[in-house]
């Protein structure tokens, strides 16, 4: 069970303060970058003791360009912009970590704009001998009305389940919890137990969790460390982000079997027991029992749609139930695609993780 806690240790003034090196792998986020990137160079903590290093995968919108000029804005930061030709998340956060030089790691993405605050505090709580990595609560958001549905569902329990980092509603205190999202790293923890595994797609950061916490690392989610998420603004992209969460999600079971939880098996069983109803559909003694299942997951989910509206606004409950049904469906289907793929990976639970090779130690 997660444990709480209420630290008591402070950041001195007097201290040097430590070096932070945030690392922000990305591709084609033209659209979102020059809000994460300002939001990162006003963040609180001294300019002098914090690096930026964007792993850049091969981007064809002009992303690097938008990097340059925003950087330009501030003259106190270090920005250093890293070519990513696998284009993929992991291998761009492996090299770039290689070429860093802070003793405390926050990995980040694009969609992500954090409280002034965010670095600071991290690294405050990180001054903890028991803790290891810190994340922050996310505040899921859009600009548009389809993005805005697809935020609210996401930070409901009901559409993610128990995610305490993106369904919490405390305000204060520290917990230990299974996994956190763009949390801040002591550098020690990829030294100790490598870095993240390149054959992951999707799930990087749940899988590193994963593993470091297997090997005694403990993560904490801290309720005064915020930041904001902008969620995917159309059904299509929601469908493929969460389809290859399930689909990766395989690999992370196939890794780490005794880390999963009842909530992450709901999805794929409910596809299957879709797909059930469909087949029994076909005998005319039990059509009628075909619908006992689709009928009550709509009964559910209009009710948890009814529910979130009242809490969150009225004018997404339109929305809602298919923001939710998507959420179910591809993740499920994701997952049950992952076990067909991945059928004979089972005694695979190595991947492909670079030990920790720094270039600047």
């Amino acid at each position: 069970m997660p444990n709480s806690i209420n630290p008591a240790w402070e950041l001195q003034v007097s201290d040097i303060l430590p070096f932070v090196s945030v690392v922000l792998p990305i591709r084609n986020e033209g659209r979102n970058i020059v809000r994460c990137l300002n939001a990162i160079l006003a963040q609180d903590y001294p300019a002098d003791r914090l690096e930026i290093l964007i792993a850049d995968g091969m981007s064809t919108d002009g992303t690097p360009a938008i990097i340059q000029q925003v950087s330009k804005k501030s003259s106190k930061h270090t920005v250093h912009l890293i070519e990513n030709t696998e284009q993929n998340f992991s291998h761009g956060f492996n090299i770039a970590v290689s070429q860093s030089k802070g003793e405390i790691i926050l990995m980040l993405g694009g969609h992500t704009e954090l409280a002034p605050d965010y670095i600071s505090r991290g690294v405050t709580h990180l001054q903890s001998p028991i803790i290891d990595c810190v994340g922050g609560v996310l505040e899921t958001i859009a600009n548009d009305p389809v993005g805005q549905a697809i935020a609210v569902g996401m930070s409901s329990p009901f559409g993610v389940g128990g995610v305490a980092f993106r369904t919490t509603e405390s305000t204060d205190g520290i917990l230990e919890v299974d996994t956190a999202a763009f949390g801040a790293y002591k550098r020690d923890v990829f030294k100790q137990n490598g870095l993240l595994d390149e054959e992951m797609v999707r799930n990087q950061d749940d899988e590193f969790n994963y593993r470091i916490r297997s090997f005694g690392c403990h993560i904490y989610l801290a309720h005064d460390m915020r930041l904001k998420y902008y969620s995917r603004v159309t059904f299509r992209a929601l469908w493929r982000q969460y389809f290859q969460y399930g689909y990766w999600k395989v690999r992370v079971l196939q890794k780490h079997p005794r880390q999963m939880r009842l909530r992450q098996f709901v999805p794929p069983a409910f596809v299957v027991a879709l797909f059930v109803s469909v087949l029994v559909a076909f005998p005319p003694v039990l059509r009628n029992l075909s619908f006992v299942l689709p009928l009550f997951y709509l009964l559910v989910n209009l009710l948890a749609s009814i529910y979130t509206a009242y809490k969150r606004g009225w004018d997404y409950l339109l929305l809602l139930p298919l923001v939710f049904a998507i959420l179910h469906l591809s993740y499920g289907s994701g997952f049950l695609v992952g076990l067909f793929k991945f059928v004979g990976r089972w005694g695979d639970r190595i991947g492909k993780v670079p030990s920790y090779h720094p270039i600047l130690d």
